[in-house]
């Protein structure tokens, strides 16, 4: 799996790299001054069309605009809001916070547009059962050019993006993520967990998107009420440090992000990065996936649904995230406290765990060492004992259990590593309490070089003449949705795991059944309805996979996911800005026949605009 996720990394690494993420933020700038601040109408008339004030029973479609409004949120308001979030933070630091307000703001303008050009060019062939999305965008508009053959291989490559983000970012990040925070609240293994996901989505998406509609519409007001009342009442109870936390998001985003504790640094590119990733992630914008469930949208004015799909950003991004975000940073979840690890320090360097390059620098870890560890489990080799709980920590997170993830924070003298900048890097161990009680419980530490002397991502010591030395604490590895679970224990102890325990699995149920209907449009377009049935299998079996011991780190399954959103990006923004201008033309007429008093329930409306 290692060669396998640094070839993910390699891929991710270039259609993520910082210009794609400039033309985004110019995309959403565009849309937003070429609409007349879109953002507006979205608050305004959005909330009044998904309210049902311009219903028509007669109209087309097969859902209602608020039930196409919670398919689609359905999608984005997931994981990525509980666990993304804490990724992006534990990564980039507090400044990620405002790279994900610049996305939801402008991301509203973004799914406007694409959500108008769906609807505009959605085959309503079907009256019962409509289809719509970037594929059929692209495959109609060019036929009108006379580019039809064209419009369809682009279509078609868009599907396959789709396709791909479907059963990653779609699917299996929200499975990985379900498993693991299962078995850190209830120790079940997590493909346990990934097997019951696996029986509940099938029995929904089997009813197509009205039951994956009405399912949607229960789910999302529930689930978002409870964790909205949660994250409040964390909230009001750290009210007088919110200021401060307000003050390091926005120092954090023009600035590197100073190190504590547990939190070993970030850049500011990082924090764009990653705050710039996870938001889109989690909004999906410019991603053409939504718009797939909003063209299901009973309506004969198309542009009534783009407007309010504009809501889905601000729901997702500037409220949900948001919450997320200020509980970890107002709680002290990101520096946390820590289990003292008195005479850790001299025990990490009598362990056989540095060894020394001279191109390479400092490496911790000695491969070799390691390897003839794991052969002889007598070998003290890599293990210092395990430290005693602090006070706050048995009250926050309980005792010991074997298979904890641990870290220990190591600074290198005077390197400072380009994606924390810092001199700080982890070094990371498991737990294990041996079955004998008379037996000493210890941490076996984990290299950080791998077998062919080459050095890990942590390794920040590279080029350094100093010896890296260990802090003496030890910390509890938090990944994900745990680091949110977290937060909130450090005020309602056990409490925590049990919200993100019921939010995590309603959540991911409610995002994978949606990204379902997702990745069967694009089969249908791509190859009719004959393979559904297959893909479903296939889709519900990736839930149980990716809950298996192959996925294992934050990293990696972010690593997956990021290469899902980044590819349909690629894909939906050169679609998006090719019929721009008809869709801004059909926006801007809608809106002048909505102030003209045109558009008001029992006034004559106009057709399907394509």
């Amino acid at each position: 799996m290692d060669g396998f996720n640094d070839f993910i990394e390699m891929i991710t690494g270039f259609i993520w790299a910082d210009w794609v993420l400039y033309v985004v933020l110019g995309v959403g700038v565009l849309f937003t001054l070429w609409s007349g601040f879109s953002q507006y109408r979205a608050l305004t008339h959005g909330v009044a069309v998904t309210r049902g004030k311009y219903d028509d029973p007669d109209d087309p479609g097969a859902i209602s605009h608020f039930q196409a409004l919670s398919a689609a949120l359905s999608a984005t308001v997931g994981l990525g809001n509980i666990a993304g979030v804490a990724i992006a933070i534990a990564i980039g630091g507090p400044g990620a916070v405002f790279w994900m307000w610049v996305v939801g703001i402008l991301g509203m303008a973004i799914k406007t547009t694409e959500v108008a050009q769906s609807m505009l060019f959605r085959d309503t062939s079907d009256p019962n059962n409509p289809h719509g999305g970037p594929m059929f965008v692209v495959r109609e508009g060019m036929k009108a050019w006379g580019l039809g053959w064209l419009g369809t291989i682009i279509g078609g490559i868009f599907c396959v993006t789709l396709l791909i983000s479907a059963v990653t970012g779609g699917n299996m990040f929200q499975s990985w993520s379900v498993g693991g925070i299962t078995e850190e609240v209830l120790q079940v293994e997590p493909w346990v967990s990934g097997l019951i996901l696996a029986i509940v989505v099938a029995m929904v998406i089997l009813g197509g998107i009205k039951r994956i509609g009405s399912v949607a519409g229960v789910l999302v007001p529930f689930m978002c009420l409870l964790y909205v009342i949660t994250a409040l009442v964390v909230l009001v109870m750290h009210i007088g440090e919110l200021p401060a936390v307000f003050g390091m998001i926005f120092s954090s985003a023009f600035g590197a992000s100073e190190a504590g504790g547990a939190f070993v640094g970030g850049a500011v590119g990082t924090a764009f990065l990653w705050g710039m990733k996870r938001a889109l992630f989690s909004s999906e914008c410019g991603q053409g996936s939504s718009p797939i469930a909003h063209s299901a949208a009973q309506t004969k004015e198309p542009i009534s649904e783009s407007v309010v799909a504009g809501l889905e950003p601000f729901i997702d991004t500037l409220v949900v995230c948001t919450l997320t975000a200020l509980m970890i940073l107002s709680t002290g979840a990101l520096t946390r406290g820590t289990d003292d690890g008195e005479g850790a320090d001299a025990r990490f360097a009598q362990a056989p765990l540095v060894s020394h390059d001279a191109d390479a620098g400092w490496i911790l870890g000695t491969p070799t060492a390691f390897r003839d560890a794991d052969s002889d489990p007598t070998s003290m080799a890599g293990r210092t004992e395990l430290p005693e709980r602090s006070e706050d920590s048995l009250r926050i997170d309980g005792a010991w259990r074997d298979g904890d993830r641990v870290f220990m924070v190591v600074t290198g003298g005077e390197s400072v590593a380009e994606e924390t900048g810092s001199n700080r890097a982890v070094f990371n161990g498991i737990v294990h309490l041996p079955e004998d009680p008379e037996a000493e419980s210890y941490i076996r530490w984990k290299p950080i070089a791998s077998d062919d002397g080459s050095v890990g991502i942590y390794a920040s010591m590279i080029g350094s003449d100093t010896m890296p030395t260990a802090i003496p604490n030890v910390y509890e590895e938090y990944v994900g949705a745990t680091l949110t679970a977290h937060a909130i224990n450090r005020d309602l102890p056990g409490f925590g795991n049990w919200l993100i325990l019921i939010a995590a699995w309603l959540f991911a149920i409610s995002t994978m059944i949606s990204w379902s209907y997702y990745g069967e449009q694009g089969v249908v377009y791509l190859f009719g309805t004959t393979l559904v049935p297959f893909y479903k299998i296939i889709y519900c079996l990736l839930i149980v996979v990716a809950t298996l011991p192959l996925v294992k780190t934050a990293r990696e399954i972010g690593n997956l996911s990021d290469l899902g959103t980044g590819i349909m990006l690629w894909a939906n923004i050169p679609i998006m800005l090719l019929f721009g201008a008809y869709a801004m033309t059909k926006y801007h007429d809608y809106m002048r026949r909505l102030r003209n008093g045109e558009l008001e329930p029992g006034a004559k409306k106009d057709g399907d605009a394509n």
